[in-house]
């Protein structure tokens, strides 16, 4: 990416909508020279830290990210949205360009990047060039890699179902069902490969062999594809690394049980 230009205030562009629990909020790392919003899911009631007076602080009674995601989405007022945690720390100048490229390009109304461990390790296998997001390869987004057009994504009516992600039964895939929602609603996206984000290795998103891991991803494929679900789960289990779950675990994910 080359001729982007450094954007120096980024506060009328860009929001940071932080989601988190009350134990946690003081672990958020806030960048400057954008608006920074936070959504608190607190049902204990848990006293919070006191938050610059220029941070945005919303409470919720109850939990589930994908609620406190919605939450950050339906209060930003800025033209683009970046989805953040508190165990996240974010690259000013891969923000920069991502903002850049977003300017530039008028049509993408969601902008999937990539991020890194401790170590500056990329998290997992991303790509090595540009191309546009698609249902079939959208399904190992993460939410801290996310720019949103939020006009856009606001006149679609897309928002996260918040039957899936952190908190709630199905506690995987809210943002590739984001995604897949916002693409079948008639807009783009692309991803890039530029790191915007640094996030600790380990994650609930990781490759799991619980019973309960897998029944969870079953109904990601089940929430997206529909009747075609058992045809896209087969397609999965077959793409490599082909030892996932084991031949029963496997069955089982297939038919949706």
């Amino acid at each position: 990416m080359q001729g982007l230009a450094h954007i120096v205030n980024k506060n009328d562009l860009l929001t940071i909508g932080y989601s988190t629990l009350a134990d946690r909020a003081s672990d958020i790392k806030f960048l400057k020279d954008v608006k920074n919003l936070v959504v608190v899911q607190n049902p204990e009631k848990i006293s919070l830290p006191d938050f610059a007076p220029d941070v945005s602080v919303f409470e919720l009674n109850n939990r589930g990210v994908t609620k406190s995601r919605n939450t950050v989405l339906a209060s930003t007022d800025t033209k683009y949205l970046l989805f953040g945690d508190d165990d996240i720390s974010f690259d000013t100048d891969g923000i920069d360009a991502a903002l850049t490229f977003l300017e530039q390009n008028l049509d993408i109304s969601i902008l999937l990047l990539q991020a890194v461990d401790e170590s500056g390790k990329l998290r997992k296998h991303y790509p090595q060039s540009a191309h546009a997001l698609k249902l079939t390869n959208s399904a190992k987004a993460a939410t801290y890699e996310l720019i949103v057009r939020v006009a856009d994504i606001k006149a679609a009516g897309v928002d996260f179902d918040e039957e899936f992600g952190a908190g709630a039964k199905n506690y995987l895939g809210d943002e590739y069902i984001f995604i897949a929602d916002a693409l079948r609603a008639g807009l783009k996206g692309k991803f890039l490969p530029i790191t915007i984000a640094v996030h600790p290795a380990e994650s609930s998103g990781s490759i799991k062999n619980t019973r309960e891991d897998i029944r969870a991803r079953s109904k990601i494929f089940g929430r997206v594809f529909g009747i075609w679900a058992p045809i896209m789960r087969a397609l999965f289990i077959l793409k490599p690394p082909t030892k996932k779950f084991g031949f029963n675990k496997s069955l089982l994910f297939i038919i949706g049980k």
